[in-house]
């Protein structure tokens, strides 16, 4: 569980990144590829400490993993139905 506050703010991030891009079509792997360059960048950084990017990634690969996270991100459209004859 991710309990520093900078982290927590990665964490909601990335995770809206990976939504927006599952909504733009993109692929898994592509959004893989996005989650593994943030990461890279954070290491990169020496923002936060390295055990705690550590615990962001499980946190983000979990959630990339669970398909509910994304079953729900397109919009759903209807068609209007017209009643109204003349």
């Amino acid at each position: 569980m991710l309990q520093d506050p900078q982290t927590i703010r990665h964490y909601q991030t990335i995770t809206d990144g990976m939504v927006n891009l599952w909504c733009r079509r993109y692929s898994f792997e592509e959004i893989r590829l996005y989650l593994d360059g943030y990461i890279a960048c954070l290491r990169n950084s020496n923002f936060i400490e390295q055990y705690q990017i550590h615990k962001l990634e499980e946190q983000a690969l979990s959630f990339l993993r669970d398909p509910s996270n994304f079953e729900r991100s397109f919009p759903q459209t209807q068609m209007e139905t017209d009643t109204d004859y003349y």
